[in-house]
């Protein structure tokens, strides 16, 4: 892969991860300021269900920068954009859709169809 295109992903990489913890640091801090009491049952399962959406969220957020993480330590190593299975280019159309992604398309599809057959 062309150094410019490397530093493109370490790039964006590095700004997603500090956006995410960004939004990170401002959830924990409005959960932990709002300390409002709901006396109606409604409002308090509304609110236990919106803090739960968001920690889902963000819990989606911690794997996908632990992933753009591992992403940028292949770029140093000098594997990014090489499949883990075959070897092979991992196609600059796929990186560009699904950059964090360590199999390149006809890899990813075999995955798929077996975690299909195993009924996962």
């Amino acid at each position: 892969m062309k150094k410019e295109q490397l530093e493109y992903f370490k790039n964006l990489f590095t700004q997603r991860i500090n956006e995410l913890l960004s939004e990170a640091g401002k959830t924990v801090s409005e959960m932990t300021d709002k300390n409002e009491s709901f006396p109606d049952l409604s409002d308090r399962a509304s609110q236990e269900s919106d803090r739960n959406f968001e920690l889902r969220i963000r819990d989606r957020e911690r794997k996908l920068i632990k992933k753009m993480k591992e992403a940028l330590e292949r770029i140093d190593d000098g594997t990014f954009g090489i499949c883990d299975v075959c070897g092979k280019k991992i196609s600059e159309k796929r990186l560009m859709a699904r950059p964090v992604t360590t199999l390149c398309i006809d890899c990813k599809k075999k995955q798929e169809e077996l975690e299909k057959q195993r009924g996962e």
